[in-house]
C-alpha cells in the first residue's frame, strides 16, 4: 500500500511553484539592486557552520532555535544558520579584518529555524540584508533604515512604516536614574515587552510605568519620552530619533515603541520594525549592534538589517506581466531560434510531433523565421 504522508513536507516548509518562484526572484533582484547602489558588496556565506562560531559572535543569538548535528569529519558541533547576520559579523571580523571602515556589505539567502515564530508556523525564510560594520553612529543607523525602506518600495511595497525601538533602554536606566537590582532587570525588560503595568509594578518596576505610554505615532510617543524624568539619559537617543525620522522624511510612516523587545535580542541602542500595507506581519528588522573582533575579543560597532520577503510574495507582490512564449516546432532553425531569445523571446522546444503549442502555455510559434501569433 502507498504511504499517504509520503510526499507531505514537514511543518512550516513549503515549496513555490512557478509564478511565485519567479515573483521571489524579482524580488529579491529590486532589493539586491538597491543594495548594491548604496554601494553594499555582496558576500555569500555558507548554510552552514560550527555551532561555537554561530553562537559566540553575538550577544543574544540562540542556539536552541537552530538544527544541530554533528560534523561526521572534524567532530564537531555544526549549525545550520537561522539567521545571516551572524555570519556577516564573522566575515567582517576574519576575512574582511583588514578592510577600511565603514565596510558595507549585503547578503541573500535561506535560513532555517527548529519552529515558527509567535503564531507563524514558517520554519524556512528568505533573509536579503545589508550590514556598515564600524559604525552605529546617528548617520549610519539613517542610511540603514532609508536603504531598507527604499529596498522595499523597489520590491514593491507601499505605504511602508517604520517602529522605532531601544533595545538597551532598561539597562540605561538601571544603570541611572531608576536603578534595578540586578535579578529584576530581565524581568522588567518582559513585562514592558508584554506592556502589563500590574507585572511591570510586581516585577518592582514601578519607575518604569510610564514607558507603556511612550509609544505611537513618533511626534507624540517622543514628547512622553521627552517628559520622563530620567536626568538626561535619554537626552541623546531622543535626539539621534529625530535626526533618524528626519532623514527618513515622508518615505515612510514613523512609529514608537520604546520599550519592544522581540527580534532585538542583539540590537544596542536602536533597533526598528518594517511594516507594509496589506503584508501579514513584519517584513524586516534591524538596528545597531556589536560584533566580536578577532583580536584580543575587542567588540565593533555595527549597523544592519534584514528584510524576509516571502511575506511580500505571500502577499501577491512581485508579479510580472504575462509574457510572450515562443513555440518551435520539429526542424525550427535553431540559429533564428537563438536570434529571438537575444532579443527578449522566450521559447518553448518541441520534443516530438505530439508537442501542441497552445497546451504548453505558448502564445506564438515560429514559421520560418518569424514569431507567428496563435488564432
Amino acid at each position: 500500500m502507498t504511504d499517504p504522508t509520503r510526499d507531505l513536507l514537514p511543518e512550516g516548509l513549503e515549496d513555490r511553484l512557478p509564478c511565485e518562484a519567479a515573483a521571489v526572484t524579482r524580488i529579491s533582484r529590486a532589493v539586491t539592486d538597491v543594495m548594491d547602489s548604496h554601494g553594499y558588496d555582496r558576500v555569500r556565506p555558507p548554510l552552514i557552520e560550527f555551532e561555537k562560531s554561530m553562537a559566540g559572535r553575538m550577544d543574544g543569538v540562540q542556539p536552541r532555535r537552530m538544527f544541530r548535528f554533528v560534523d561526521p569529519s572534524s567532530l564537531r558541533t555544526l549549525a545550520l544558520r537561522s539567521d545571516i547576520t551572524v555570519q556577516v559579523g564573522r566575515i567582517a571580523a576574519t576575512s574582511l579584518g583588514g578592510a577600511p571602515r565603514p565596510l558595507r556589505l549585503s547578503y541573500g539567502g535561506q535560513v532555517v529555524t527548529i519552529k515558527g515564530d509567535g503564531l507563524d508556523p514558517t520554519r524556512e525564510r528568505l533573509q536579503l540584508g545589508a550590514e556598515l560594520i564600524g559604525s552605529d553612529s546617528v548617520a549610519a543607523a539613517s542610511e540603514i533604515v532609508s536603504v531598507a525602506i527604499e529596498a522595499l518600495a523597489a520590491a514593491g511595497a507601499r505605504n511602508i512604516s517604520v517602529d522605532f525601538t531601544l533595545p538597551d533602554l532598561v539597562d540605561t536606566l538601571a544603570a541611572g536614574p531608576f536603578p534595578l537590582a540586578a535579578n529584576a532587570i530581565e524581568a522588567v525588560r518582559r513585562e514592558l515587552d508584554a506592556k502589563d503595568a500590574g507585572a511591570l509594578k510586581d516585577a518592582g518596576g514601578e519607575a518604569y510605568l510610564p514607558l507603556l505610554y511612550a509609544m505611537g505615532p513618533l511626534a507624540s510617543a517622543i514628547e512622553q519620552l521627552e517628559a520622563i524624568d530620567a536626568g538626561g539619559a535619554l537626552a541623546s537617543r531622543i535626539d539621534g530619533l529625530r535626526q533618524i525620522a528626519a532623514r527618513i522624511g515622508g518615505k515612510a510612516r514613523i512609529t514608537l515603541d520604546p520599550t519592544e523587545r522581540h527580534g532585538f535580542e542583539y540590537q544596542s541602542w536602536f533597533g526598528f520594525t518594517l511594516y507594509a500595507e496589506g503584508v501579514r506581519g513584519a517584513v524586516g528588522r534591524g538596528g545597531t549592534y556589536r560584533i566580536l573582533g578577532q583580536k584580543d575579543g575587542a567588540e565593533e560597532p555595527a549597523t544592519g538589517f534584514s528584510l524576509y520577503t516571502d511575506a511580500l510574495v505571500d502577499a501577491g507582490l512581485g508579479q510580472g506581466a504575462a509574457r510572450d512564449v515562443l513555440f518551435l516546432p520539429l526542424g525550427h532553425d535553431t540559429d533564428v531560434a537563438a536570434r529571438l531569445r537575444t532579443i527578449g523571446w522566450r521559447t518553448v522546444a518541441a520534443l516530438s510531433g505530439a508537442d501542441d503549442a497552445a497546451t504548453l502555455g505558448c502564445t506564438h510559434v515560429l514559421e520560418g523565421k518569424e514569431p507567428k501569433a496563435l488564432g
